[in-house]
């Protein structure tokens, strides 16, 4: 068995020692995920694993072991590889079992080639996922889990960090062993003939392909946010792949290939123009060879042997919060939660120009989350429209980088008329390409999507602008993004805290409008907003960010005491003036004493935040009434 620093380092040997102690028939894989596992249950042993996030990959060692925090973007067709194969020398014959798990490209030295009559050859299934990092991940995340790890990559020997993305292909000698390129390069094509499916298993080049024009230029990395940065990544998933779904978080350990190899499917044609594939092999179009086998170097493969479904990505809360010491974790931190919300209302007071009572639904909007699901209606959204806003687009700017500090994910959408027309909202299945092509409403759960309406212009909404309005307000009201099939639409549920900011009433629907009431008009907006951004202490800060991402993850319940209460309550309420309040305030009035409960580190409803909660709805409305008297235009 390898020592304790390989499995970071050379995690191969720890499988193929195992796969040696097991053999072919016994539970090796089952072990190699246990072993692994049991490894990365120490508390430490996490940050010594190399990350594809923090860590440039041409200072990661191939067919290491590294982690990558990312989203699924899409998911490709089931592939077939040789999960157990047999290499024989071409003059002893001794035989020589392997394992294909966890590789790209098939094991066979020089002198050798697979013995794909034998009876030990297994024909296995893998599904590859195209995963991103999380759409609008917050910079104070990305810095958090990099300060935490203690993994510092050294410069790959495969090329120096000083080349271009594209030499990796490009400026690699493909004529350095061309016998084993040919060797392998026949294991993998024979290898791809007997299961069946040439156009899955990803191979060597022949030595004498050896020019790459236009490898990466064309090259789209489908990011769903425009000038998101980081990799890109194909995740070969070995078990339990039903468990996953499209846009899910994931935290995935597994083992580093960028073998050149897999790129040369990438050239759209030989020297001589001809397909390096036989058609009568393969039935993909050239366009998904293109996208389904990107260049290594722009899109490594990563072979999953650990994967974690996320519920958050906030560097600063455990990962889940049903262990045992989680849960003690969470018991401990609850009595602060109180004198947290205090600091944080006032900071959000003063962001919002000293208007407590806009502050108080904004931060009630920040925590809410999507916890159920009744029919098609999704429970615990909370869509916020922050009215009176200035129409500079100074203080929306600042408001968002203010949101931005406090949740780990977010994006601001200014609904210019432009981006109405020519942003593609909603993803759409490319059938030429087999993908999904992304678009801007492909978020992961618990994201913060800030629609700015001040920037909104006089103009005409052309079908794609009509189609996107339509979108958001899919989005809002029933937490859903229908994605494009083309030939039908797929009904994608999500869980996005849409905040709108606008000077009227918003175009598109929302759960409560709050109008803004400014009690001071600072002399220089954007040097007010800076100065506040820098007045938190980063302790304070980081307790913030803690309070926010805690309060959408804990449980909420009403004992049937206070049930009947709120009853009799609703009751009397009608009797005085049925047209007061309806089953759709009730339902409001419902959502806004849970946050309000949950606010306070509360985990069930009392009278005095059933009351709290009606005040604040009746404060809400009294100052909405107020406004359309001001302005009778206003709604």
């Amino acid at each position: 068995m390898p020592c304790v620093d390989d499995w970071v380092n050379d995690p191969l040997s720890a499988v193929q020692g195992i796969f040696v102690q097991n053999g072919a028939s016994g539970e090796w894989e089952k072990k190699v995920i246990e072993y692994f596992r049991e490894k990365l249950k120490d508390t430490t042993a996490s940050s010594w694993v190399p990350s594809l996030n923090d860590v440039p990959l041409h200072y990661l060692k191939p067919n290491s072991l590294v982690k990558f925090r990312c989203m699924i973007q899409d998911m490709f067709d089931p592939e077939f590889y040789m999960g157990i194969y047999k290499t024989v020398e071409t003059a002893a014959k001794p035989k020589v079992l392997r394992f294909g798990k966890y590789k790209d490209v098939a094991e066979c030295g020089l002198q050798q080639e697979v013995a794909l009559n034998s009876a030990k050859c297994v024909t296995q299934e893998r599904l590859t996922f195209y995963c991103i990092p999380v759409p609008g991940e917050s910079e104070w995340v990305k810095e958090a889990y990099a300060s935490a790890s203690q993994a510092r990559g050294n410069p790959s020997t495969s090329y120096t960090p000083s080349r271009h993305k594209r030499s990796y292909e490009e400026d690699e000698d493909m004529e350095m062993h061309p016998p084993k390129l040919k060797e392998q390069c026949a294991a993998g094509c024979s290898a791809s003939q007997a299961s069946g499916d040439a156009k899955r298993l990803e191979k060597e080049a022949p030595g004498g392909h050896q020019s790459f024009p236009n490898r990466t230029t064309s090259i789209d990395l489908n990011f769903p946010l425009p000038g998101e940065k980081g990799p890109a990544c194909l995740v070969k998933i070995y078990e339990d792949w039903d468990s996953f779904k499209v846009n899910d978080m994931l935290e995935v350990y597994g083992i580093l290939s960028v073998d050149p190899a897999l790129g040369v499917i990438n050239d759209e044609s030989t020297k001589d123009g001809s397909s390096i594939l036989d058609p009568i092999e393969c039935m993909d179009t050239m366009e998904e060879q293109r996208v389904h086998s990107p260049p290594p170097s722009l899109v490594p493969r990563l072979h999953a042997i650990v994967t974690r479904k996320l519920q958050h990505v906030n560097p600063f809360l455990p990962t889940t919060l049903k262990d045992t010491e989680n849960k003690d974790y969470i018991t401990n931190i609850m009595p602060e939660l109180s004198t947290v919300r205090t600091e944080l209302l006032g900071f959000l007071t003063h962001m919002l120009l000293g208007d407590s009572l806009a502050a108080e639904y904004l931060l009630l909007h920040l925590i809410c989350t999507v916890y159920s699901r009744r029919d098609i209606l999704p429970l615990g959204k909370f869509t916020v429209n922050l009215s009176g806003c200035p129409r500079d687009n100074t203080y929306t700017k600042y408001l968002h980088r203010t949101i931005q500090q406090l949740v780990p994910s977010s994006y601001c959408l200014p609904m210019t008329l432009n981006n109405m027309n020519t942003l593609r909202f909603i993803p759409h299945k490319d059938y030429t390409a087999n993908r999904l092509v992304t678009g801007v409403l492909q978020l992961a759960s618990n994201t913060s999507l800030m629609l700015d309406e001040t920037l909104l212009e006089q103009g005409q909404l052309d079908a794609t602008g009509v189609r996107n309005v339509t979108a958001l307000g899919n989005l809002i009201t029933w937490q859903k993004v229908d994605y494009d099939f083309n030939f039908h639409q797929m009904e994608f549920p999500c869980n996005i805290n849409v905040l709108i900011t606008s000077e009227g009433r918003s175009l598109l629907p929302s759960d409560c409008q709050v109008h803004l009431q400014p009690q001071m008009i600072p002399a220089n907006v954007e040097e007010y907003m800076a100065n506040l951004q820098t007045a938190v202490v980063p302790s304070m800060l980081k307790k913030f960010r803690i309070y926010v991402s805690l309060l959408r993850l804990i449980d909420y319940s009403i004992s049937d005491e206070v049930t009947k209460a709120v009853e009799e309550d609703f009751v009397e309420m009608r009797k005085s003036d049925p047209r007061s309040i309806t089953a759709e305030d009730l339902h409001q009035l419902l959502v806004v004493a849970r946050l309000v409960s949950l606010s306070a580190g509360h985990t069930t409803l009392s009278r005095e935040r059933w009351q709290r909660a009606k005040q604040l709805e009746v404060l809400r409305k009294s100052r909405i009434q107020q406004q359309t008297h001001v302005n009778g235009n206003e709604p």
